[in-house]
């Protein structure tokens, strides 16, 4: 983890996204906790559990994004899932459980790649012998025994051989080998697929019945004509995953997720509340229950060992419209001690998340065209009018925040996204006029409004 100040995270964090400081600074808070408890005392260290976090705020304004930088910023484990994805136990559907099981599988493929690259230049060597092995075969020893042969003799026939393997190692590294064609055994993977059907105690359980079956079905493999720069390609990835330490990438993905994994549940607002209701349904209420134990810490079986969740980092985030946090389980609430609230966001807040971020964007759509020699540029009052434009069809449809600016813009540009590869005007400046021409007769229909923008 970087030893990152909250100013630090927060600065970090503005460069992504606009406003919001009470929310980033709540996170960056949150994150620094982390890097303090792990200078105290082993002992002391288990004491201190996460300050779980609850987003409150409509759709659009930046709660997953501010959790994603968060993550991307310390370079830890995290897994993005929606509440109401899960069901209560003994009902099919996804158990609570398997957000744990998602992140350490994630971790894992993270690691592996890392340890894969780290390994590439041994494995480059090995597969540069394997590719002269194949161009030029070793000799095949004599049939009979020649007792007439001396060691000089013998010594002279190899010599060729080994000169010749040099010079085939010189053309193969200058690419003058690359289009010539070498047989090679590849993994087939056309393999019968296998589905297991199982209820949620089977995944309790953490066993990955596929992989059980996989590893007892042989290993096909398919002989392929292919090019020499190719099949090198090929044997360097399967060298590199010979020599990652599945055990030590295991072990490591394990710590990462335990010491520093975030898991955002959004969407929790939808299963707060009690519903009452006859006969055995799912209930929202049952869901929290199941989720309790998982973020007041517990032991999760996977297949590449248990994961104690003492740790992990929660953010939870919902819009709660309908339901308020008070009316998630008491347990559930005190699990999750700090609450921010995200504002609405306005025009003036528009007009700055087109321009401002590093992924503004603005000039995203600037990079686009530029790829066709198109120059585009934007003025102030376009780029105003676009946010006004945006803010009002919010009010007066549904307000998913700054989603709309996405839609708006793709509008907006629709013609010019199509003329480009063609046009002959290759510099174009949008303005207040384009944009109002482009776009006012559907935001003052609002029917054509709620469908197209």
């Amino acid at each position: 983890m970087k030893d990152l100040k909250p100013q630090e995270i927060v600065t970090e964090l503005d460069k992504y996204i606009i406003g919001q400081n009470d929310a980033k600074k709540s996170v960056a808070i949150a994150l620094r906790n982390r890097w303090r408890r792990r200078q105290l005392d082993p002992d002391l260290q288990e004491e201190i559990a996460p300050k779980n976090i609850i987003l409150i705020g409509p759709t659009g304004v930046g709660k997953t994004e501010i959790a994603r930088r968060l993550a991307n910023l310390t370079d830890s484990p995290f897994y993005k899932v929606e509440a109401s994805k899960f069901t209560e136990v003994g009902y099919v559907g996804r158990d609570v459980e398997s957000m744990i099981r998602d992140l350490v599988e994630l971790t894992v493929n993270l690691l592996r790649g890392r340890q894969q690259e780290a390994v590439q230049e041994k494995a480059g060597k090995i597969a540069e012998e394997r590719i002269l092995d194949l161009l030029l075969p070793p000799p095949a020893p004599s049939a009979g025994f020649d007792f007439g042969s001396d060691d000089d003799s013998a010594s002279k026939e190899e010599k060729p051989s080994a000169g010749t393997r040099e010079k085939l190692r010189t053309m193969l590294r200058k690419g003058k080998l690359d289009q010539r064609e070498v047989d090679l055994d590849v993994a087939d993977k056309s393999s019968p697929m296998v589905e297991i059907f199982s209820n949620s105690g089977m995944e309790e359980m953490g066993i990955n019945v596929k992989d059980m079956l996989g590893n007892l079905m042989p290993k096909n493999t398919k002989r392929r004509k292919l090019k020499v720069k190719e099949a090198l390609k090929i044997i360097t990835q399967e060298e590199a995953a010979h020599l990652v330490d599945m055990e030590r990438v295991k072990t490591d993905a394990i710590a990462m997720v335990e010491q520093s994994g975030i898991i955002f549940i959004d969407e929790i607002d939808k299963i707060a509340g009690k519903e009452k209701s006859q006969g055995p349904e799912v209930s929202k209420e049952g869901v929290q229950r199941d989720l309790l134990p998982i973020v007041e810490g517990s032991s999760v079986p996977t297949k590449y060992g248990t994961v104690k969740t003492d740790h992990i980092l929660f953010i939870a985030s919902g819009a709660f419209h309908v339901s308020k946090p008070s009316d998630l389980i008491p347990e559930l609430q005190g699990r999750f001690p700090i609450r921010v609230e995200l504002n609405s966001l306005g025009a003036n807040e528009f007009a700055r998340i087109l321009t401002e971020p590093k992924n503004a964007l603005v000039l995203q759509y600037i990079a686009l065209l530029r790829t066709e020699g198109v120059i585009i540029s934007f003025t102030q009052d376009s780029v105003e009018k676009i946010a006004e434009i945006a803010v009002e069809v919010n009010e007066s449809t549904e307000n998913i925040g700054a989603r709309r600016l996405h839609t708006l813009m793709e509008k907006l540009l629709e013609e010019v996204l199509f003329q480009a590869p063609d046009v002959d005007e290759k510099e174009i400046t949008i303005d207040a006029g384009f944009v109002s021409e482009q776009l006012m007769d559907i935001v003052q229909n609002e029917d054509l409004s709620r469908y197209i923008l």
